[in-house]
C-alpha cells in the first residue's frame, strides 16, 4: 500500500456561490500544494468574470480553463461558460458534452471525472447552491476514496445544494465558507494510504464518456435502461431511468437530470404555459370586443351579443389565472 497526498481539490457552486468562492479562496494559502477546480453555473452565452474576482481573492492565481493545460498545484482553474471541466493525465479537457440538470458547466461531472481520475487523491468541495448538483459527484468521490467538503447549510446564502450533498455523504468536515480554505490546506498536506485499485462502476464511467462525448448522440436506447414517462425539458426526447431509486434520468441525446432538477424545470414549463395561456385569453378578450363593435350595427345582435358574451368569459377567465400566478410568485418569494 503506497502513500500519497491529495492532488486535486474540485469546487462546486451555484446561486450565493460567488461570495463562499471568495471566502475560500482567502483561505488558501501561497503555495498550496494541490490544483483547484472550479465550477460555478453560469449562462452560456456570456463572459464570466470569476476568474478575475477569484484572482483578486486570495493569494492564489485564478485563470480560467483551457482544454489542453496542465493541471497545475497552486492555481485555480474555473470553468468557462457552456463548457464542462474534466481531467485526464494531469491535463484539463473542456467538452460540448450533454447538459446535466439543464447545467453546462455541470458540477456532478467535474467531480465524477476527478473520481475516476484521481481517487483517493481528490476532495470535492460543495457550496451554495439550490436543488442538488454536485451530490451525486460528491458521492463519486467518495466512493473513490476521496473526501467530502461541505459547507454548513447555515452559512449558505442558498442551502439546498449543502443540504442534497450531506444527504449523500457522510462526512465530518461541514465547515463555513471562511474556514473551508484552511481546512482544505491541512487536507492536502496529510498523506492518504492507497489501497489496491478498485474498478469504478461501470455507470459512473458512462455518464463520464457521455460528458467526454465519447457516446454518439442517440447511442443511448430504451434497453439501457426502462423507460420513465416523463420528456426531457431540454430537448423533449423521452427519459430513461438510469437509477430508479435515487431518481436519476437521462435521455438518448444523453441530457442528465436528478429527480430534484427534473422536477424543478417542469414546474418553470408549468409556469411558462400559464402565462402563455394568460396572454391568449387576453389577446382573445381583446378581439372578441373588436369584434362585438364591428358587429353592433343593428340593436340586439345575435352575432355582437355572442362576442360580448366571449369576451367576458376571456376576462374573467384571465382575472383567474391572473390571481393564480401572482399568488404563486408570493409563495415562493416567501
Amino acid at each position: 500500500m503506497s502513500e500519497s497526498t491529495r492532488e486535486v481539490v474540485a469546487i462546486g457552486a451555484s446561486a450565493g456561490g460567488v461570495d463562499a468562492l471568495r471566502q475560500v479562496a482567502a483561505g488558501l494559502p501561497a503555495g498550496f500544494p494541490a490544483a483547484v477546480l472550479v465550477v460555478m453555473h453560469v449562462p452560456p452565452g456570456r463572459p464570466s468574470a470569476l476568474a478575475d474576482i477569484l484572482d483578486r481573492a486570495g493569494r492564489l492565481p485564478a485563470v480560467a480553463a483551457t482544454s489542453g493545460a496542465k493541471l497545475e498545484p497552486g492555481v485555480i482553474h474555473t470553468a468557462p461558460p457552456d463548457r464542462h471541466l474534466l481531467t485526464e493525465d494531469g491535463t484539463l479537457v473542456l467538452t460540448n458534452g450533454p447538459t446535466e440538470n439543464g447545467h453546462r458547466p455541470a458540477i456532478n461531472a467535474t467531480f465524477r471525472s476527478v473520481a475516476l481520475t484521481s481517487g483517493a487523491r481528490a476532495i470535492g468541495v460543495v457550496l451554495s447552491g439550490v436543488l442538488d448538483d454536485g451530490a451525486i459527484g460528491l458521492r463519486a468521490i467518495i466512493g473513490q476514496g476521496g473526501l467530502a467538503v461541505v459547507q454548513d447549510p447555515a452559512d449558505a446564502q442558498h442551502r439546498g445544494m449543502p443540504d442534497s450533498a450531506l444527504a449523500q455523504v457522510s462526512t465530518e468536515h461541514v465547515l463555513p465558507a471562511d474556514a473551508i480554505g484552511p481546512a482544505l490546506d491541512k487536507l492536502v498536506r496529510t498523506p492518504v494510504a492507497e489501497g489496491p485499485y478498485v474498478r469504478p462502476p461501470s455507470g459512473m464511467r458512462l455518464e463520464d464518456r457521455i460528458a467526454r462525448q465519447d457516446v454518439r448522440l442517440g447511442a443511448l436506447s430504451p434497453s439501457d435502461a426502462p423507460a420513465s414517462g416523463f420528456v426531457c425539458p431540454d430537448c423533449h426526447g423521452s427519459l430513461m431511468e438510469v437509477a430508479p431509486v435515487e431518481g436519476q434520468y437521462r435521455c438518448r441525446i444523453g441530457h442528465a437530470w436528478t429527480a430534484k432538477a427534473l422536477l424543478d424545470a417542469q414546474d418553470d414549463q408549468f409556469r411558462q404555459a400559464l402565462w402563455t395561456a394568460l396572454r391568449s385569453l387576453d389577446e382573445k378578450a381583446a378581439l372578441a370586443a373588436k369584434l362585438e363593435q364591428h358587429t353592433a350595427g343593428s340593436e340586439g345582435s345575435p352575432l355582437s351579443k355572442r362576442y360580448a358574451e366571449t369576451a367576458q368569459d376571456c376576462r374573467v377567465a384571465a382575472d383567474t389565472l391572473r390571481r393564480f400566478l401572482a399568488a404563486a410568485d408570493d409563495a415562493e418569494d416567501r
